[in-house]
């Protein structure tokens, strides 16, 4: 290869460098180096500070600019040079502490060795990323503007264009081998670029697939990552290199999730079903037509397939139809009616089973009103659009009571059964009844079951028996089970004792406080999913209920666990809260008897699989019915070497309705595949990371220990750091004073440290068992949309938002700027709010001034206001509107049931109360764990020692 030394620029020299076999171009001035071939521009040290100065294009030099207090991505010396609001001083709306990001590193640069000049192909996309709403702010919110999307966005990913145009004349760019556009990998130092909340919601690298892989120019055609998205947007093509990389390979699911406002509804296909003979995989947008449209090649076994005869036919026109207009070839996301050959049997009714705990403690704190009430209120709601559910309400406390309603009638007959060793069903019919045949028999007896347990003085719970009633009773058919606890089981079948020891807390035995105390309730849970029933629990208890063996029951049949500690439903905000969740549930759509299953190109195996279900055989999930938003993940191997240029993952769920007929969801999404290690970094999704990092960690904590999944967390992240110091940056195997990493993955640091800071891991000797059990269920069912807040809660400053936050414009309520959760940003005379998905904090200073106390909370002065769970007046003022309006937009706006308690906490009030908010600013040192600026130095410290 011949010298370039001919045409460099005054100043640089070339140098040929063995290990990567191609020329290194050094600045003599200032020993600047980079793979790039320089261009003839002045020298930093020359370069006139205007904002017109030409950089070169480097493929980190991407400078980034945030709102004022924030710092800014780790630069060039070249770029930095181009800044005129740089040198002199910080830039501008910068924090004058951090602008000296290139210092940091004793002027060594962070460099992205094996990248060819990009020629500035992604730029302007970059630019309009940086200008476009939704690269800042979840559901396209600008600082200062609403949440919610333009309805065109919203229904298409975000990650890719607009407009067919664009999509088509990006596949055009794009190519096999050499003509294939590159993964466009940033690199920046994480000592210099603390969390912005705003990353959080960048949408996931780029899927690039390769020209001619899909046949649709829709948008539709690529997975909306809110169903179905992977850690890596690139597939290594060999399981040597995924290795070398560190990085987990999985997959996260969200299958069935609430459409959005403005999403377009699931397409059905209602016609044919078209499969490959070999694999099983269903056609959609990544298949090819050979043979002049006759045959149909699979994408993940190249089977060669007949296009069945009514492909073609519009069965509503009775003729010839637009292949090319079919669903099934336009969307990554379709249902099928399924034909009878899918069905074991018929499609069954949906039955639902509510068990209630009447026992002295249930009565007395308001549960057994407040649910009843809730039931009467949402009987409307229930899924019936055929009119074919089926309800049946048990009642128990150490004795079972069963309730016998003649369809047409307003009368009811109580059954009470004491025998619970033995359980049976006292009658053989109307027990289990057709929702809208009795309906004027159930509304008359929710309206007096309360008056009916008034005074029940009866202390205990036989939970196992009342569950093995609800099972027999709806046994041959299947459907879901709701039961409502106020104390630990204690009498019949799955009787639990009080096993919470202070003692334990804190300590390696604490692990075993979160595994189950009997056998009986996942033996009873893997019976109720060969049945086809589903247990949702809702926990009431004020003492100690051990919810770590209960939520076995929901882990394992594909349900959901809800927990209200010291539920007290005189306090209205408790009542609230159960009453709106019980209804969401009441009324939530279900898939019924589903099995799922997923497909992957040859190559690929589905390795281990993480979530609320049973694993019938090697890749056969059982889920009896199938809740809305919860999310699932499998864990993914490379069994053989990929040779393909890219890869189809297709998830099928054969399904039952709410309404009885038979259907298959699909999912499909396809992935390029490549053998370099930067572009496996530039694909990295740190969301998806994140959500499988949540996963892994609690399935050690349960097989090993607390300190097991903490330590295998924290490991896996300097794993990361490591690989990526040592292939992707200058600094090599040696020792740095820079903290390398894929500007991509420049949340996943702080996401880890929030896992490591949540109460389902966190290392403490203070968090009651329960507390901890129900955390982790949330971390291993929350979909990704839900847990990210749960993990990385949001910030705001109230008392100086924008004038237009609070408002509400065509995209709904105007949410304030996200701030950093570090304590750094309260004032004492300020009025803030932390919220985490599952709990809303106002933090109110206590200097306060009267005025805002008055136009927030309708009081004179600070002194007066009580912390704690509080009902936020709306009142006769513009600040109060708005508040109420943020309040309220918080509690709406992430799918899922949950409604978040309001805590008011003052800043010199209530210590518990307090330093409960405070640890949501995970970024700040509490009791024994580290700040963020200490995590990422300890990080630090093991990537250049290399040791743990």
């Amino acid at each position: 290869m011949a010298s370039p030394a001919q045409q460099l620029p005054p100043g640089w020299i070339a140098e040929w460098n063995e290990e990567h076999q191609r020329y290194l171009f050094i600045e003599t001035a200032s020993s600047h180096t980079q793979w790039e071939e320089p261009v003839g521009n002045p020298t930093p040290a020359q370069a006139p500070m205007v904002e017109s100065a030409p950089v070169a294009p480097t493929g980190h030099g991407k400078r980034r600019q945030y709102a004022t207090g924030q710092t800014q991505a780790y630069y060039t010396s070249d770029n930095l040079a181009a800044d005129p609001g740089y040198y002199g001083g910080a830039p501008a709306g910068g924090d004058p502490n951090l602008n000296q990001p290139a210092a940091a590193g004793g002027g060594q640069q962070l460099f992205t060795p094996g990248l060819a000049a990009m020629e500035n192909q992604f730029s302007a996309q970059q630019q309009q990323q940086q200008g476009a709403p939704a690269y800042f702010q979840p559901e396209g919110q600008q600082p200062g503007m609403g949440y919610g999307q333009p309805q065109q966005q919203q229904q298409q990913p975000a990650y890719i264009n607009n407009a067919v145009d664009g999509l088509t004349n990006q596949f055009g760019a794009m190519g096999m081998g050499g003509a294939q556009k590159q993964f466009q990998l940033n690199t920046i130092n994480m000592l210099t670029s603390p969390p912005e909340p705003r990353d959080l919601h960048v949408p996931p690298p780029e899927i690039r697939m390769p020209p001619g892989s899909c046949i649709s120019a829709a948008p539709t055609a690529v997975c909306d990552p809110s169903y179905q998205r992977m850690t890596l947007n690139a597939i290594p093509t060999t399981s040597s290199l995924l290795g070398k990389a560190k990085i987990p390979l999985a997959l996260v699911l969200t299958p069935y999730r609430t459409l959005d406002e403005g999403d377009a509804p699931i397409p059905l296909v209602t016609d044919v079903i078209a499969r490959c003979r070999r694999c099983r995989m269903y056609i959609n947008p990544y298949v090819q037509f050979i043979d002049g449209g006759n045959r149909w090649r699979c994408c993940m076994c190249n089977m060669s397939n007949e296009v069945p005869q009514m492909f073609d036919w519009d069965q509503a026109r009775n003729a010839p139809g637009d292949r090319w207009a079919r669903a099934e070839l336009n969307h990554s996301v379709v249902e099928f009616v399924a034909p009878t050959e899918y069905m074991v049997r018929a499609p069954q009714p949906a039955v639902f089973v509510y068990l209630i705990d009447v026992s002295h403690p249930a009565v007395q704190s308001g549960m057994v009103a407040t649910a009843t009430r809730t039931l009467l209120e949402n009987l409307d709601r229930i899924p019936d659009d055929d009119k074919i559910t089926k309800v049946a309400i048990i009642c128990y406390d150490v004795s079972l009571y069963f309730f016998s309603m003649a369809p047409g009638s307003t009368d009811s007959t109580m059954l009470v059964v004491s025998d619970i060793d033995d359980v049976f069903l006292p009658k053989p019919t109307d027990l289990l009844v057709n929702l809208s045949e009795a309906r004027p028999a159930l509304e008359a007896l929710l309206g007096r079951l309360g008056d009916m347990f008034q005074e029940n003085s009866i202390i205990g719970s036989a939970l196992g028996p009342a569950l093995q009633a609800g099972s027999k009773l709806m046994a041959p058919i299947g459907g879901k089970i709701i039961a409502l606890s106020a104390s630990l089981p204690s009498v019949g079948e799955g009787a639990l004792k009080n096993r919470e020891d202070p003692k334990v807390l804190g300590t390696s035995k604490e692990s075993s406080l979160l595994q189950a105390a009997s056998s009986f309730y996942k033996t009873f849970a893997i019976d109720c999913s060969r049945a086809q029933v589903t247990v949702d629990m809702f926990l009431f208890s004020s003492g100690y209920q051990d919810v770590a063996s209960l939520a076995n029951l929901p882990h394992y049949t594909t349900g959901s666990t809800y927990y209200y500690p010291a539920f007290n439903a005189a306090r209205s905000e408790d009542a609230i809260k159960f009453a709106h969740e019980f209804g969401e549930v009441l009324a939530m759509p279900i898939m019924l008897e589903c099995i799922t299953r997923v497909r992957a190109s040859r190559g690929l195996r589905m390795a281990s699989f993480h979530g609320n279900f049973f694993v019938r055989s090697t890749d056969l999930l059982a889920m009896p019915t199938v809740p809305q938003n919860q999310s699932y993940a499998i864990e993914i191997e490379i069994e053989d070497t990929l040779t393909a240029p890219f890869v189809v993952l297709q998830t099928g769920m054969l399904h039952t309705t709410c309404f009885g007929e038979r259907r298959l969801r699909v999912i499909t999404t396809a992935y390029p595949t490549t053998s370099n290690l930067s572009e496996v970094f530039a694909s990295a999704d740190q969301i998806a990371l994140a959500t499988l990092l949540a996963n892994k960690a609690v399935e050690r904590s349960l097989s090993y220990k607390l300190e097991d999944a903490r330590d295998y967390i924290f490991k896996k992240l300097v794993d990361i750091f490591i690989t990526y110091k040592s292939s992707m940056t200058a600094a090599g195997a040696g020792a740095s004073a820079q903290l390398a990493m894929a500007e991509n993955l420049r949340m996943l640091p702080v996401l880890v440290l929030a896992l490591l800071k949540n109460v389902g891991v966190r290392q403490s000797a203070q968090i009651p068992p329960d507390i901890r059990a129900y955390s982790q269920s949330l971390l291993t069912s929350l979909p990704s949309q839900l847990l990210i807040p749960y993990l990385y809660p949001t910030f705001y400053s109230l008392h100086t938002m924008p004038p237009e936050a609070g408002t509400v414009d065509e995209h709904g309520v105007i949410m304030p700027p996200a701030l950093p959760l570090t304590s750094e940003r309260l004032e004492r005379h300020g009025l803030f709010l932390i919220e985490d998905g599952q709990s809303i904090f106002l933090w109110v200073g206590r200097d306060a001034v009267p005025q805002l106390i008055m136009d927030v909370f309708d009081l004179p002065n600070y002194e007066v206001l009580r912390g704690g769970k509080f009902t936020l007046p709306v009142l006769e003022n513009p600040f109060s509107q708005r508040v109420n309006a943020i309040v309220q937009k918080t509690r709406e706006m992430r799918r899922g049931p949950y409604w978040p308690h309001l805590y008011v906490v003052k800043e010199d009030g209530e210590a518990p109360l307090r330093l409960w908010a405070l640890s949501a600013l995970i970024q700040d040192r509490a009791d024994v764990l580290p700040s963020y600026q200490q995590f990422i130095s300890s990080v630090k410290e093991k990537v250049n020692g290399t040791s743990y």
